[in-house]
């Protein structure tokens, strides 16, 4: 008998047990800014939960909420190296690598939570993913997203010339930055978990937040002075590393990829639902409340659109998508 086919029905055998044998047992770890109370944070867990039912206990996905893993650029850093495996990233950072998604924040690209909500599940939101693999080695699962913005502040604000010379908090990134530089004031980056100590002791002065972590952190104890403004949508991304993934098998990406992108799509139906009941609940507070609109923001609109509508190219694409949606 030749050699060949003393090996055939040895090497048919081993195929056959390397088939029969599970998907290799994979240990994944997700990074996300905020701290355990915040729904992203929610998301992020019922997501491991999620893919670990899915693969029967082969998968496990540890999250390290409230930047334990470091800030988000310091987790972006980690997931182009493959050393971290995935995350929840606001677009705030994404926009400082990849420009064209502060298209994202242009003050009063929309005006409501609804229309953000379907902004962000349009076409024209889910072609920019397209560009996060080239431009900075991720890929995009899918978005999620915050409430609409809103000013707190210490002292009284109608409008955007009350803010000039405060100091006022932001998530570090250039759109943000850049319109509230137009409006006067003075933003300042800060981590989410030091806010309520930073309004106490006068470290700053207001901060740009939506209602829903004003009313789950208690900022209003701090500042009691809310100006309802809307100005501006406040997207976050769900990634992979892209180094990781391409070592994931087809099922491996469909699992991640499928459950991801429902947890992200839940985030947008928590906010979408509860923004209009959590504004009424900061309105029966013993608080006061102002309101402006995009015709008060005016000026600053105008300059921001100086300094981004040519890094922003996306951004004709973006506003007559949310035109078509606002007239369907």
């Amino acid at each position: 008998m030749s050699i060949k086919r003393l090996l055939t029905p040895v090497m048919t055998g081993a195929l056959a047990l390397m088939m029969a044998l599970p998907a290799q047992a994979r240990d994944f770890r997700l990074g996300l800014i905020t701290p355990p109370p915040h729904r992203w944070t929610q998301a992020a867990y019922a997501f491991a939960d999620e893919v670990k039912a899915k693969s029967g206990g082969e998968h496990s996905i540890a999250v390290f909420p409230a930047q334990q893993l470091g800030n988000e650029a310091q987790m972006v850093q980690q997931l182009q190296t493959g050393a971290l495996d995935m995350a929840f990233l606001t677009i705030a950072e994404i926009s400082n690598r990849v420009p064209d998604f502060g298209a994202l924040y242009a003050p009063y690209l929309v005006e409501d939570i609804d229309q953000a909500a379907a902004l962000l599940r349009s076409d024209a939101a889910t072609e920019l993913l397209n560009q996060l693999p080239a431009e900075a080695g991720l890929v995009g699962m899918g978005y999620g997203m915050a409430g609409m913005r809103q000013v707190l502040s210490r002292e009284i604000a109608k409008g955007p010339e009350d803010l000039s010379g405060k100091k006022l908090r932001i998530t570090p990134f250039e759109p943000i930055r850049d319109f509230y530089m137009a409006t006067g004031a003075a933003p300042t980056p800060l981590p989410l978990p030091a806010v309520y100590d930073a309004l106490a002791n006068g470290q700053i002065d207001a901060i740009d937040m939506d209602f829903d972590s004003i009313l789950i952190f208690k900022f209003y104890e701090r500042a009691d002075n809310l100006l309802i403004s809307n100005h501006m949508m406040f997207p976050m991304v769900g990634v992979v590393s892209g180094r990781v993934w391409k070592d994931l098998s087809q099922d491996e990406r469909k699992l991640l990829q499928t459950s991801m992108r429902k947890q992200l799509d839940m985030v947008i139906d928590h906010f979408q639902q509860q923004e209009g009941q959590q504004e009424r609940q900061l309105r029966a507070l013993d608080i006061n409340i102002e309101e402006a609109s995009k015709e008060d923001f005016a000026t600053a609109i105008s300059d921001w659109e100086k300094v981004w509508s040519n890094k922003a190219t996306s951004l004709p694409n973006l506003r007559q998508a949310a035109t078509e949606i606002k007239g369907s």
